[in-house]
């Protein structure tokens, strides 16, 4: 089993997270981000719709999509990360196109993060809410990018030809909302919850009934530190760590 924590060192200095929505990222990662900024480490996010078809209200659609980007842009605060990035794509609409990896391609060569992370591209069948279609091409959108594009000069030439963005190799990918049996790293965030929690209170608009959010969220930190064989009362954040280009990756291999 990996251990997130080895990670926060020097050899850390970026990290790209894409989600599928706002507050994605929030439940999934927040605690680990927080550890990571607090470290020195310059995290930014990419959220890939708008959650437009998110809420409990009866609101125009242009007035949610406008106060879910400022709740996302509060909750990153809150956990130290101050670029949010939106990539604009309907709510219930998101596949794995090209016109959506060539925006994450695009990203990662301009930032040049030493880890990615993105949601699972597999369906988790314990609890299919996890699974939202979204979700899991938000996943699939980031591998493929990953692997070969962002490293392919030859994928989207113009990125190159037009901006200069050369290949870059992306050394590790972070699933988080996997499938249990694709876990193999837990994250230690007893110290970073109360950021996590505050994070996701951020998101207003999407928890009519916080304290059950809130109930919801701390059961699964426990479970996820019950797994991780973490010490008793630890609360921990579930991932499945893939290394892309690792010091025994050869071309094509």
């Amino acid at each position: 089993m990996l251990d997130p924590n080895d990670f926060i060192n020097p050899a850390t200095q970026r990290v790209l997270a894409f989600a599928a929505h706002p507050d994605d990222l929030d439940f999934g990662a927040a605690g680990t981000v927080a550890a990571m900024t607090a470290a020195g480490i310059e995290v930014q996010y990419c959220i890939m719709t708008d959650g437009d078809a998110g809420g409990f209200d009866d609101r125009d659609p242009a007035e949610t999509v406008r106060l879910r980007h400022e709740e996302q842009r509060v909750a990153a605060a809150r956990v130290g990360v101050s670029t949010v990035h939106f990539l604009g794509e309907r709510d219930g609409f998101l596949e794995p196109s090209h016109h959506v990896m060539r925006q994450v391609v695009r990203l990662i060569r301009q930032f040049k993060p030493q880890i990615v992370m993105a949601m699972h591209p597999e369906r988790n069948w314990d609890r299919i809410q996890r699974s939202h279609p979204d979700h899991l091409a938000c996943g699939e959108a980031v591998t493929r990018a990953i692997y070969p594009a962002v490293e392919n000069p030859f994928s989207y030439p113009e990125l190159i030809a037009e901006e200069g963005l050369q290949a870059y190799k992306v050394p590790w990918l972070w699933f988080y909302g996997a499938p249990r049996e694709r876990e193999n790293a837990f994250m230690d965030i007893s110290n970073f919850f109360e950021s996590k929690m505050d994070a996701l209170r951020a998101h207003f608009t999407q928890h009519p009934d916080v304290g059950a959010m809130e109930k919801f969220v701390l059961e699964q930190c426990q479970a996820n530190a019950e797994r991780g064989k973490k010490p008793v009362g630890s609360l921990a954040e579930a991932f499945h760590l893939v290394a892309v280009n690792a010091d025994d990756t050869i071309a094509g291999f």
